[in-house]
């Protein structure tokens, strides 16, 4: 497992649409393991393969309770609650800051496992947050445009000061 550069705000790859993951040999499952050892090193919870420039679509999820990272190819939202609640966010790529987002309570989500088989899965809680919030970064929607432009302008100027005392 190699920890890979995670690429910051306001990278251009950040806002792109990954493409779609065909092949589920070891190519995959080198990338999956890098993305934990990437995320694990961050820290985080939540990490997609555009985070470290690679448009593919691949998430990998590690939240306290789960036993083992969950890792999600292709995944896509088959259904989502009307009923919804903000939570607070932040990003790998935009460490520092954070902001509340309105999601969804609950989804359903359609996607592969490592070996390429169709998988269904009914989320709750943070694990429903999450999936949300890595499927648009696969969709090229970084979390942050989810925001008012006020409180997304705001946000970016924090995170720049935060950036320019670190180098200092």
């Amino acid at each position: 497992m190699t920890i890979r550069t995670i690429l910051r705000f306001p990278h251009p790859a950040l806002r792109l649409h990954a493409e779609p993951v065909t092949e589920f040999g070891d190519d995959v499952r080198i990338l999956a393991q890098d993305l934990l050892a990437t995320m694990r090193g961050a820290p985080g919870i939540g990490i997609t393969a555009p985070h470290i420039g690679v448009l593919k679509r691949l998430v990998v999820i590690e939240l306290d309770q789960d036993k083992e990272a969950r890792f999600y190819i292709n995944p896509e939202i088959e259904w989502a609650s009307a009923e919804i609640v903000r939570h607070e966010e932040g990003s790998v790529s935009m460490p520092g800051v954070s902001d509340e987002i309105e999601r969804s309570s609950s989804v359903r989500v359609r996607y592969q496992d490592l070996s390429g088989a169709l998988q269904t899965e009914e989320a709750t809680g943070l694990l429903s947050i999450c999936l949300q919030h890595e499927i648009d970064q696969l969709d090229g929607l970084f979390w942050i445009y989810r925001l008012s432009k006020l409180k997304r302008d705001r946000l970016i100027k924090r995170f720049e000061k935060l950036q320019r005392a670190s180098k200092g």
